[in-house]
């Protein structure tokens, strides 16, 4: 079994963290069931935010009788500090626990730090003081935040996008927290679905002993083959390297990594998933994005305001707009191709 050290924190983890923003998609009954699964097979680190609707309450119904036994992470996106106690208090009510293992700023905009004026960091203090979290973390999407965040001394762990199609400067995060002793837990480890060979995944992410990355998943043959990582572990081979070369020439460029930043749309447009419409059809079985469901999506790109508001929040600085409209156009051009056949 490989395991993983959070940095200073002192957490052991399985190699295989459990994401569970997806679990809000399914029933209470089907989250439990496969949070459940997942401890007893071996995962002991469980990832969730405040943000993700039931996603907590489900990990509160499925661990609170086995709550010293694994650890629990969730985030507030706060930027008061009478919303962060807000958000900790409904976090600690809904995991029916009065201890959260790993209190994560959610993808701010800037790195909170004391004296900044919002009281947060502050806040994160006392609230670790009082035993109500143990450790402090940030998550974000921004280069310079996550570097900010790493050099400031202040976090425990950083949460960030790292998968095969990482930049070399998203590499360099990646050391920057070896040497500062500090976690480093790897989000969007198949990148919101583009990656589509999870021992691929696993086995670059296996090179970096200080990452840990926390799979998404909603379905139980998706936690199956993670599962079955923990006894045979995937490795870096020369058939994997050149899937993942391929896979980079295909995917490089500006595309959307479905993060949801953007969101919401004041046009109704599911951005997040619209604006990268034409790398899933060609990379996933493209009979569930062809439904009528699918078109009528689709369809509300015409309605596009061009307000920006999508540009202005995506911290991939992409042009969204643009990206939604050429993705529109070949999903219109890849059905008509479709029904033609």
């Amino acid at each position: 079994m490989e395991t993983v050290r959070l940095g200073k924190t002192g957490i052991i983890a399985n190699k295989n963290g459990f994401g569970a923003l997806p679990v809000q998609r399914v029933s209470a009954d089907d989250a439990v069931y496969l949070l459940q699964k997942a401890f007893y097979n071996g995962i002991n680190f469980f990832d969730t935010a405040r943000f993700y609707t039931d996603s907590e309450q489900k990990l509160g119904e499925a661990f609170s009788h086995i709550r010293s036994r694994l650890y629990i992470a969730t985030k507030t996106a706060a930027v008061t500090e009478e919303a962060f106690w807000k958000d900790l208090e409904t976090s600690l009510t809904l995991l029916k626990t009065d201890y959260i293992d790993l209190y994560q700023f959610h993808n701010p905009s800037f790195c909170p730090k004391p004296g900044d004026g919002t009281g947060i960091y502050e806040a994160m203090l006392k609230a670790k003081e009082q035993g109500k979290i143990r450790h402090i973390g940030i998550t974000n999407h921004r280069l310079a935040v996550a570097r900010e965040a790493i050099e400031s001394g202040l976090y425990e762990t950083l949460q960030f996008p790292f998968c095969y199609l990482a930049s070399d400067k998203d590499k360099e995060l990646v050391n920057m927290c070896r040497e500062a002793d500090m976690g480093f837990i790897a989000m969007k480890g198949l990148s919101g679905g583009l990656i589509t060979n999870s021992a691929a995944a696993y086995a670059f992410e296996a090179q970096y002993s200080n990452v840990l990355p926390i799979w998404g998943i909603q379905r139980e043959k998706e936690l199956d083959e993670f599962i079955s990582y923990i006894d045979n572990p995937p490795v870096m081979t020369k058939e994997i390297e050149e899937l993942i070369e391929n896979d980079r020439k295909q995917l490089s460029g500006e595309f959307c990594r479905g993060c949801g930043y953007c969101m919401p749309c004041p046009a109704g447009i599911e951005i997040n998933n619209c604006a990268r419409m034409s790398l899933m059809l060609r990379r996933a079985p493209y009979q569930e994005y062809t439904t009528p469901v699918w078109q009528e999506k689709m369809k509300k790109i015409e309605g596009c305001l061009n307000c920006g508001h999508c540009k202005s929040k995506c911290p991939y600085g992409l042009d969204t707009p643009t990206l939604l409209k050429k993705n529109y156009e070949d999903f219109k051009d890849f059905v008509s191709h479709m029904q033609d056949k």
